[in-house]
């Protein structure tokens, strides 16, 4: 192993982790989708461009099998699609005060920061533009949605200093930071936390807006500690009376993913383990249902 000296002074940046890279990007483009928990999702008709004619193998979709072609060679040719390309891709993460909640020694800004690594190398991959903003009292960090060779490593260099200021965050500085810098049509992906409904009340306006112009993910969290202890047996009375607040909050997590689809708003509530898997599933889903 090569060994690096540096001065007891130096700025030595601290990266996100890349173990996930590799994992990821490995099965969001092979069909081992199920073993790692992503779903395989069906495509809607074809919203996806043509992009040529090949040999038929086995599992390719028997319905667009091209007969003209297969007349012509004699052998089984089917109509090959790509998703369509270069549509924008943003993560955006609350770095406010909610998302310093931990969980088995990472905090939520944490998660978020691994699941947007992740999912932006998936989305340049995948041929769309990957960008990202964070936010808490105002935008403080914004990459604009591209698909070029550097991207990443831009969208590396933001992520590895972003920290959580403790803040309470405006969501409305941040939907006049996107409406101002994204004029394209994009799916945002918000990493934030939401624990009551009167919590969300306050943001509903600004999320509405947002979704009017764009297709917005809300995602947030569950409380995997309060499910662990709904799990053990109550014993006393202080106890019943614990379990009976925690499925209260429980159950509040529950009305904010029903309330934010009555708005038509799409949302993901996850445990933060799951967060990455349950974030990439979301993403194909949306490319193969054609909706952005």
């Amino acid at each position: 192993a090569r060994k690096q000296q540096f001065s007891a002074e130096a700025m030595v940046p601290n990266y996100p982790s890349f173990l996930q890279l590799k994992k990821y990007d490995f099965i969001a483009f092979t069909n081992r989708l199920k073993l790692f928990g992503l779903k395989k999702i069906r495509r809607i008709g074809h919203t996806m461009e043509f992009e040529q004619i090949k040999d038929y193998t086995s599992g390719d979709d028997v319905r667009n099998i091209n007969w003209k072609a297969t007349a012509k060679r004699s052998s089984l040719m089917v109509n090959q699609f790509q998703d369509e390309k270069s549509q924008p891709v943003y993560s955006v993460i609350d770095k406010g005060r909610v998302m310093k909640m931990p969980f088995n020694q990472l905090s939520l800004l944490d998660y978020a920061i691994n699941a947007t690594l992740v999912i932006s190398n998936i989305v340049l991959k995948k041929h769309d533009k990957a960008g990202m903003f964070t936010f808490s009292r105002k935008v403080d960090d914004r990459v604009i949605a591209q698909r070029r060779s550097a991207q990443m490593h831009l969208i590396l260099e933001t992520l590895y200093n972003v920290e959580t200021d403790f803040s309470e965050s405006d969501f409305s500085r941040l939907y006049v930071d996107v409406k101002r810098h994204i004029k394209q049509r994009s799916l945002l992906l918000l990493f934030t936390n939401f624990e009551t409904m009167d919590a969300l009340h306050r943001q509903l306006p600004y999320l509405q807006a947002i979704n009017k112009t764009h297709l917005l993910v809300v995602i947030f969290f569950e409380n995997t500690e309060l499910k662990s202890f709904m799990g053990k047996k109550a014993t006393t009375t202080h106890q019943v009376f614990e379990k009976t607040i925690a499925e209260k909050f429980i159950y509040e997590k529950k009305l904010i993913v029903n309330e934010l689809h009555k708005y038509g708003i799409q949302s993901i509530l996850t445990a933060p383990e799951n967060l990455t898997v349950n974030t990439i599933n979301k993403y194909l889903e949306i490319k193969a249902r054609g909706v952005l």
